[in-house]
């Protein structure tokens, strides 16, 4: 099948990347986004949000014409759905998004599309995408049942890590799950527009359920490093040091510590599994867990730290879930300043946090909260946190205060 015309319906850190990569294969993109403010920006040419080489690629496909961005989904030989799939309290999945844009693609749809869910999902989220679609469509059939025009629908889940999506898309191997064969056929041969890595198909839930176990598998492994931190702390061992040489087994490798864990991905799949399968998933609801206390661990650092300093000033370097981007999306480090502020209502943090240009809403409106540039925020704190590790907080010219916690091993050898 030949796709003409592929309408992207979300234009966030997966969305927008997917729309200039297919449209810089001349393939005729229309970007959908109910933010204004981000279709504004894609047409003209712009990147609402840091990834490297993006902004190259939508500047390319805006002025050759292959990408435009709306507000209104288009009549389209294909559709990407890719919008956000959080939790709602109690860690139950939020498929209202994805249903929005179901119902937001099912007007213009004329039959013979192939609609893809792309959003991290639990099991049986592309089943519902269906349902809503042909409740708001039941002129239209996922089998061609009394004539009715077909529909082709499947799953086809991100594996790209932020920071390099832009090689990833093209260089991973990709899950396509169809809910029949010949959907997972259509959708492969969309992504064979720009995928170099090998497309394998599946059915549809079992493309859901890879997704969350890849996760879970590397939230089930960070929580291992987390509780080692722990026990090392109590113990009084470096725990870099202890993984550094546990890991020169063969058969060893351990990752690394920190505040959390962060991120749409592993800080929240995990638990669509967990709602699945509740009296099941034991390892993985308690490596939730324990990811998810190490906040209020660091919590306890600081309160030991400065709890003989008298309205200190605290220098919180990095808010982003992960290094040198500015995605801030389930961030261990917005949660813990946002406790600090509450806590210690006599102390000044500092927030350093290079890739973004203003505080989130929640510590912008705290009167003991403001952003700060790193020299600055260092010279005037009595203490340093270093939540995350971008390449400006490992300067070696940095001039830290004797108090520090580092949460990211960082600068454990620094004088």
């Amino acid at each position: 099948m030949q796709f003409k015309h592929v309408a992207v319906v979300g234009l966030g850190y997966i969305g927008l990347p997917t729309a200039a990569i297919l449209a810089s294969d001349h393939v005729n993109v229309t970007g959908v986004d109910v933010n204004a403010t981000t279709v504004n920006a894609v047409n003209r040419g712009d990147v609402p949000f840091v990834e490297p080489d993006l902004a190259t690629y939508v500047a390319g496909a805006v002025k050759q014409g292959y990408l435009v961005a709306t507000d209104t989904p288009p009549p389209a030989d294909a559709y990407i759905i890719a919008v956000p799939t959080p939790f709602l309290e109690g860690n139950a999945p939020d498929l209202s998004y994805v249903r929005a844009a179901a119902e937001a693609v099912a007007p213009v749809l004329s039959g013979g599309e192939l609609v893809i869910l792309e959003s991290t999902s639990p099991p049986g989220a592309t089943k519902a995408m269906a349902e809503w679609i042909l409740a708001a469509r039941p002129d239209l059939s996922l089998d061609g049942s009394d004539g009715r025009p077909l529909l082709h629908i499947a799953h086809c889940p991100e594996r790209v890590l932020p920071g390099r999506v832009m090689i990833e898309l093209v260089t991973n191997d990709r899950i396509v799950g169809g809910l029949t064969p010949e959907a997972a056929e259509r959708a492969r041969d969309l992504y064979q527009i720009f995928c170099q890595g090998e497309i394998l198909l599946t059915d549809s839930t079992t493309a859901e359920m890879a997704k969350l176990v890849e996760n879970s598998f590397r939230d089930v492994n960070i929580a291992f490093a987390n509780e080692l931190s722990l026990i090392s702390d109590r113990l009084g061992i470096d725990v870099w040091e202890l993984i550094e040489l546990a890991n020169h087994h063969p058969r060893v490798n351990i990752l690394q510590p920190g505040p959390g864990v962060g991120g749409h991905c592993i800080a929240v799949d995990p638990w669509f599994i967990v709602d699945a399968a509740p009296e099941d998933a034991r390892v993985i609801r308690t490596a939730r867990e324990v990811n998810d206390g190490k906040p209020e661990w660091v919590i306890g650092k600081v309160r030991e730290a400065v709890a003989d300093v008298e309205a200190p000033t605290i220098a919180l370097l990095g808010l982003a879930f992960k290094a040198n981007i500015d995605d801030l999306r389930e961030s261990p480090a917005r949660r813990i300043v946002g406790q600090l502020a509450d806590e210690h209502a006599d102390a000044t943090l500092l927030v350093v946090e290079p890739h973004v240009e203003a505080l989130p809403p929640e510590l912008a409106q705290r009167a003991n909260v403001r952003l700060a540039a790193l020299d600055d925020a260092l010279a005037q704190a009595d203490l340093a946190v270093l939540l995350v590790d971008h390449d400006d907080f490992l300067r070696p010219d940095l001039q830290l205060p004797q108090r520090r916690i580092d949460t990211r091993g960082a600068w454990r050898h620094r004088p």
